[in-house]
C-alpha cells in the first residue's frame, strides 16, 4: 500500500514530521516498509504560460515560443514539443536551472535562434513517464511560481507493509483513521454528500447469489463529457499509489477506491442489456477480461451480468466488452460488497492480481457502497459535468443479509493478565473511544461492537491487542524473569544428535536441510508401483508440485545431488537428520526421525597422491563411514531376504544386488546400498550414488560404560581355518561363533578368505582369529583346545564347515 504523504495530510495533519509519522505507524503495527521522495531533486523550474508560438525559420520541427515566466518581459524559448500552443501553462526551466541527473540549463542558440531556457515534459522532471509533449499545468497557476511549491512536489511516498488482517488500511481513509487515533489530530474524511437526483433513469438489480454478494449499489449518470481531462492533482495522487491514469471516468473509480477503500467499476450503459444480475457462472460460459485474458468460467465463479451475458468477474475485474470507451456518455457506477470466500484463491488460479481482488479477498466494509457511489458522483460532476445536460439518476442500493458483527465482552482484568502489566479500565475506554468503537462500559467490563470496517475484530484477544497497540509496544514494561532455570537431563545412554552430526562432519560429510514436503511424482518413482506406505497429502501446498509429505529422506538428497551436478560439483558426501511422515491412521501420521546420507563421485577427494588409484565410491566406503559413526558399538550389514515373509523388505529405490540391511548389535536400524539403475537413468546421473537411511534414535543408543579390571594373564591367539561351501556368507560363520562365545574369548575376527585349485570345487577356506584370555587364571592348552573344539562342532552343525587339515 503506497500513498502520498501530502494526500494523507489533507485528511489528517498531525504535528509530526515525516520520520515521526512513519515511526508512529510502524509502532502501531502498520509497518512502514519504505519512504521515497515524490520527485528527484531539481531546481529553477517555474510555472510559465505560452503567449504565442511562431515557426522556426530554419527548422520545420522546431517552433519559437514567447513565454511569460512572471518577469518584466517575456522570454524566447525554442521548443520541439507537438502540443506547444498559445495559452498553455507548462513547466519552464530557466537559465541556470538544474534538471534531474545534474543537467544544467544554459542560454543557447538552436539553429540560429536564441533560446533562453527549456519547456519541460513530465518525464524530464521525473514526475511520470509521459514524454509525448509538454506537461500541461492547471490554467489558474501564477506564472513565475516555483513548480515544486505549486504542485506540492516536495512530498514523500510512504509504502506500508500491511498484514492480511488489516484490510481497512488499504485506503487513505483507513490510514487517516489510525493516524487520528494515534495522535489526536482532527480527522477530515470526505463528506460523501448525496447528490441531487435530476433523472428518473435507474437500473434493476437482482441478487441471485446473496451469500456471495449481499449488497449491490448502482447509479446511472447521463450525458457526461467523455473527453474531460483528469485533473493534475488527481493524476498525481493516483501515480503516488502506483495507479496509471487512464481516463476521467476510470480515474474517478480508482480514486474513490484508494480514498475510501471501496473497489468500484464503471460500465458503458450502451452495452448493458436489461437488469444487473449477480449470479454464479453457468457451464460453458466465457468472459474476456479487461486484461485481455479469456476465462472458461466454472460454477464457483461469481459474476456480475446483465440479462444476456456476463459483464465482469465479481470482486476481481470487469469485462472488456462493457468497459468505458472514449465516447461513453451514459455511465453506470457500481459499488458492491462481495464476500471474501468467493474471491479468495481465484486470482492465484488465473495467474493475475487486481487491486479490487486484493481488497475483497481480505474483507471490505459492507457499509461503504452507497458512500462510494456518492463520492464518485461528486467527482464526476466536478470533472465531467456538461452544464444543463448531465443528469444524475437515483441511487439503487439492493441489500440482503449483511455480515453480522456480534458484540464482544472485554474484561479489564483479562486485559491486564494477557498483556502482563496492570492497566486501568478508564485507559481501556480511552483507547476504544480513540478508535471510534461503539461500546458499553459496565464496571470493569466492556461490551464492544466491532465496526463494519474491522473484520479482524471477533475475539476478546483482538481488542486486547488494540489496547496494546495504542498503549505502545515500545512502552510495555519488561520485568526481570523470576522463574528458576534447570539444566536439561542428558542421559548417558543416548548420544547427542549434535555428536552424530559431528562424527560425520569429521569424516568430510556435509549436512543439508531440505523441505519435508516433496513431489508425489518423486515419491511414486522411489517407492514403486505398490508402496508400503501412502504419503500424507498436503492440502494447501506452497508450490503445486510439493504436494505430499516425504516418507524417506531420499527425495531431498537426490534433488541436492542433481542441483550440485548441474553446477559441475563432482564429489559429494551429504547427510540430513529429519522427520519422515508415515500414515499411521486416516488422521494421524507417525513422524519418526531418520539419518539419511548420500555419497557420490570418487572414493577420495582429488589429489596428486591418488591420481593412479581413482575409483568410484562404493558400498564398502560408505559402510566404513557408518562403522566409524556407530563406534564403539558393532555395526554390521546383512543381505535382504530373497524369499519368505521378508522378501519385500528391499526398498524399491535400491539396487537388488548391491544393498543390505544395517544392524547394530544384531538390531536392524536401516538400509544401505546403491541407487537402482532405473532411477540412475531416469534422473540422468553419470554414476550410481550410494545412499543410506538409518533410525536416528536407535543409532543414538549406546552402552553405559562399565569399568573392568585389566587382566594380568597373558593373551593367547589361535587361528581357525575351516572349509565351507562357497555360497555360505563368512559373516554367518562369525555370527554363529558370537552366539556361543564364552567369556574368556575376548574377540573373534575374520582375517582371510581363500579359494584356489587345491580346494574342492565349490568350496572356500575361511580363516578366523580368536583372542583368548581369562581374568582370573592362566588358561592351559587343554582349556583353549576345548574352546576351539566347541567352535568347530558348532560350525560343522550349523554350516557344514569342517576344520581345514
Amino acid at each position: 500500500m503506497r500513498f502520498s504523504e501530502h494526500w494523507l495530510r489533507t485528511l489528517v495533519d498531525p504535528p509530526l514530521d515525516s520520520a515521526a509519522l512513519c515511526n508512529s505507524l510502524t509502532m502501531a503495527g502498520l509497518e512502514v516498509e519504505e519512504t521515497s521522495p515524490a520527485t528527484p531533486p531539481f531546481s529553477g523550474i517555474v510555472v510559465a504560460r505560452i503567449l504565442d508560438v511562431a515557426p522556426h525559420p530554419n527548422a520545420d520541427k522546431l517552433r519559437v515560443c514567447r513565454i511569460d515566466v512572471g518577469q518584466t518581459s517575456p522570454l524566447q524559448i525554442v521548443c520541439g514539443a507537438p502540443n506547444a500552443a498559445a495559452g498553455l501553462v507548462v513547466p519552464c526551466a530557466l537559465e541556470g536551472a538544474m534538471l534531474p541527473g545534474d543537467f544544467k540549463i544554459k542560454r543557447t542558440a538552436m539553429r540560429g535562434v536564441e533560446s533562453c531556457g527549456m519547456l519541460c515534459s513530465a518525464r524530464e522532471l521525473g514526475i511520470s513517464d509521459d514524454h509525448g509533449g509538454l506537461m500541461s499545468l492547471p490554467s489558474d497557476l501564477e506564472p513565475g511560481a516555483d513548480i515544486r511549491t505549486a504542485l506540492h512536489l516536495d512530498d514523500t511516498f510512504i509504502t506500508l507493509k500491511l498484514t492480511p488482517n488489516r484490510a481497512d488500511c488499504l485506503s487513505l481513509a483507513g490510514v487517516a483513521r489510525e493516524v487520528a487515533a494515534l495522535t489526536g489530530a482532527p480527522l477530515h474524511l470526505p463528506a460523501c454528500t448525496p447528490a441531487d437526483v435530476t433523472s428518473k433513469v435507474a437500473i434493476g438489480i437482482r441478487l441471485e447469489a446473496p451469500e456471495g454478494c449481499p449488497r449491490f449499489a448502482a447509479r446511472i449518470i447521463e450525458n457526461v463529457n467523455p473527453q474531460a481531462a483528469t485533473p493534475l492533482w488527481m493524476q498525481q495522487r493516483l501515480l503516488s499509489a502506483g495507479i496509471r491514469p487512464i481516463s476521467a471516468l476510470v480515474d474517478v473509480t480508482n480514486y474513490a477506491m484508494m480514498e475510501l477503500g471501496q473497489p468500484m467499476h464503471a460500465y458503458d450503459c450502451r452495452r448493458i442489456d436489461g437488469d444487473i444480475v449477480v449470479r454464479f457462472a453457468k457451464p460453458g460460459e466465457k468472459l474476456l477480461l479487461l486484461n485481455e485474458q479469456t476465462l472458461n468460467l466454472t460454477p464457483d465463479l461469481l459474476l456480475v451480468c446483465d440479462e444476456k451475458k456476463p459483464l465482469g468477474l465479481a470482486g476481481i475485474m470487469g469485462g472488456e466488452h462493457a468497459g468505458i470507451a472514449a465516447d461513453t456518455t451514459h455511465v453506470l457506477l457500481e459499488a458492491a460488497h462481495f464476500s471474501p470466500s468467493v474471491v479468495q484463491g481465484k486470482m492465484r488460479r488465473f495467474g493475475f492480481v487486481s487491486d479490487a481482488g486484493h481488497r475483497f479477498e481480505r474483507g471490505v466494509d459492507f457499509e461503504l457502497p452507497p458512500r462510494a457511489i456518492e463520492r464518485a458522483t461528486e467527482l464526476i460532476l466536478m470533472i465531467c459535468n456538461i452544464p444543463g445536460k448531465t443528469k444524475v439518476g437515483p441511487l439503487i442500493d439492493e441489500c440482503k443479509t449483511l455480515p453480522a458483527r456480534p458484540p464482544v465482552r472485554v474484561r479489564a482484568a483479562r486485559v491486564s493478565r494477557i498483556l502482563g502489566w496492570p492497566i486501568e479500565a478508564d485507559e481501556v475506554a480511552t483507547v476504544f473511544q480513540k478508535l471510534g468503537f461503539v461500546f458499553k462500559h459496565e464496571g470493569d467490563n466492556f461490551t464492544v461492537t466491532p465496526p463494519s470496517y474491522r473484520f479482524d475484530l471477533t475475539l476478546e484477544e483482538d481488542f486486547i491487542e488494540e489496547v496494546a497497540r495504542f498503549h505502545g509496544y515500545d512502552h510495555i514494561p519488561q520485568p526481570a524473569a523470576t522463574h528458576s532455570q534447570h539444566m536439561l537431563a542428558l542421559p548417558e545412554t543416548q548420544l547427542p544428535v549434535a555428536a552424530l552430526k559431528q562424527r560425520l562432519a569429521h569424516q568430510g560429510w556435509q549436512e543439508i536441510l531440505t523441505f519435508s514436503f516433496v513431489a508425489s511424482e518423486m515419491e511414486a518413482l522411489l517407492n514403486g508401483d505398490a508402496p508400503k506406505v501412502a504419503p500424507v497429502r498436503v492440502h494447501n501446498p506452497i508450490a503445486a508440485q510439493l504436494d505430499v509429505m516425504r516418507t524417506s529422506l531420499l527425495p531431498g538428497l537426490l534433488e541436492t545431488l542433481k542441483n550440485n551436478l548441474n553446477r559441475k560439483e563432482p564429489y559429494l558426501r551429504l547427510f540430513e537428520v529429519g522427520r519422515i511422515f508415515l500414515s499411521a491412521t486416516a488422521d494421524v501420521a507417525a513422524q519418526p526421525y531418520r539419518l539419511g546420507g548420500l555419497a557420490y563421485g570418487e572414493a577420495a577427494p582429488e589429489q596428486w597422491g591418488t591420481a593412479s588409484t581413482k575409483r568410484p565410491v562404493d558400498f564398502f566406503d560408505v559402510k566404513g563411514a557408518l562403522e566409524t559413526l556407530a563406534a564403539p558399538r558393532r555395526l554390521t550389514t546383512a543381505p535382504f531376504a530373497n524369499t519368505g515373509a521378508d522378501s519385500n523388505d528391499l526398498p524399491p529405490a535400491l539396487h537388488p544386488r548391491r544393498a543390505a540391511r544395517v544392524l547394530i548389535d544384531g538390531v536392524v536400524i536401516g538400509w544401505l546400498g546403491e541407487l537402482h539403475p532405473r532411477l540412475v537413468q531416469h534422473l540422468g546421473f553419470p554414476q550410481a550414488p550410494v545412499v543410506f537411511e538409518l533410525d536416528r534414535d536407535l543409532l543414538r543408543e549406546r552402552i553405559l560404560p562399565q569399568t573392568a579390571p585389566i587382566s594380568r594373564q597373558p593373551m593367547a591367539r589361535r587361528d581357525l581355518a575351516v572349509i565351507a561351501d562357497a555360497h555360505v556368507p563368512a559373516q554367518s560363520l562369525i555370527d554363529t561363533l558370537e552366539k556361543i562365545r564364552p567369556p574368556h574369548v575376548e574377540d573373534i575376527q575374520l582375517f582371510d578368505i581363500y579359494q584356489g585349485s587345491n580346494l574342492p570345487a565349490g568350496k572356500k577356506s575361511v580363516a578366523i582369529l580368536m583372542l583368548i584370555r581369562d581374568t582370573e587364571r592362566t588358561l592351559t592348552d587343554r582349556d583353549i583346545d576345548a574352546t576351539l573344539q566347541e567352535f568347530c562342532t558348532a560350525l560343522e552343525k550349523g554350516h557344514g564347515a569342517r576344520l581345514r587339515s
